[in-house]
């Protein structure tokens, strides 16, 4: 059987375990995917992390049928969450919002290793402290 042919791909950032259907009629309606299916499915998949935010690449087939891969939460939302806050600084030069300890930026950067274009943990932490800084964040050494 040949492989078949994609002829969509979208990538949704979605809250994990309880999908908004508004945002998937928005992104997959044109695509002809059963959004439905995508729902429940997604739900399904990360109901474990209910309250973070899951990226998802659907991928929508010339008969309609999908495939998801399923991506780690972003950096900017694992840092906030870590801090407790609710952004980053407005002006990240001149504002501080918290302080993150080495601690947290590892468990972070482990977390992101296979979604971050790094090849180990030293470079990955490297990525997650430049992101904590472009938000405001201290990265305490």
């Amino acid at each position: 059987m040949p492989p078949k042919k994609k002829t969509h791909e979208v990538t949704l950032a979605l809250e994990a375990g309880n999908a908004a259907m508004v945002d998937l009629g928005k992104m997959l309606g044109p695509t002809g995917a059963n959004m439905r299916a995508v729902k429940v499915e997604y739900d399904e998949a990360t109901a474990k992390n209910r309250g973070e935010i899951i990226p998802v690449i659907v991928s929508v087939y010339e008969d309609r049928s999908h495939t998801l891969a399923y991506k780690t939460p972003p950096t900017s939302f694992l840092i906030r969450k870590s801090l407790g806050i609710q952004s980053g600084a407005a002006n990240p030069l001149t504002t501080t919002v918290g302080t993150l300890s080495a601690q947290q930026v590892k468990e972070i950067a482990e977390r992101k290793l296979v979604d971050l274009n790094a090849n180990d943990l030293e470079a990955a932490i490297k990525i997650v402290s430049g992101t904590a800084r472009s938000m405001g964040v201290k990265v305490a050494s």
